[in-house]
């Protein structure tokens, strides 16, 4: 069975950091590429970062280039995102999903998502 599983999400304010965390399990990993997406309320979910599965290369959103930083331990079986210089308009539920290809921004692309993480920024 396979399992995404977001954690680190939590209630900060604007200029501040926060660390979220996807542990994967039932999949070979490091032959997929790992997206986060988010979804604010009453809106689209819409495409964040990702990293490919063997060199790591990384895509981000015009909206959180520079601010944020995806990162990969295969390893460990994880992806992380580090979010940082918050601001409000980046509250809502993250998500990672896992695609067998890297560069899509489509969540139609993702074979496998995880439960979401709310993240909330107070101004």
């Amino acid at each position: 069975q396979v399992q995404l599983v977001e954690s680190g999400g939590g209630l900060v304010q604007a200029g501040d950091s926060l660390r979220l965390s996807c542990a994967a399990s039932g999949i070979t990993f490091s032959s997929y590429a790992v997206a986060w997406f988010r979804q604010a309320a009453g809106k689209q979910r819409e495409f964040v970062a990702s990293i490919s599965w063997s060199r790591y290369r990384t895509d981000y959103a015009d909206s959180v280039k520079g601010r944020f930083t995806i990162s990969r331990d295969n390893a460990k079986n994880t992806v992380a995102l580090q979010m940082n210089s918050l601001k409000p308009e980046d509250t809502a539920v993250y998500y990672c999903a896992a695609a067998p290809k890297f560069r899509l921004r489509s969540p139609d692309a993702y074979d496998y998502w995880g439960q979401g993480t709310q993240v909330t920024v107070s101004s």
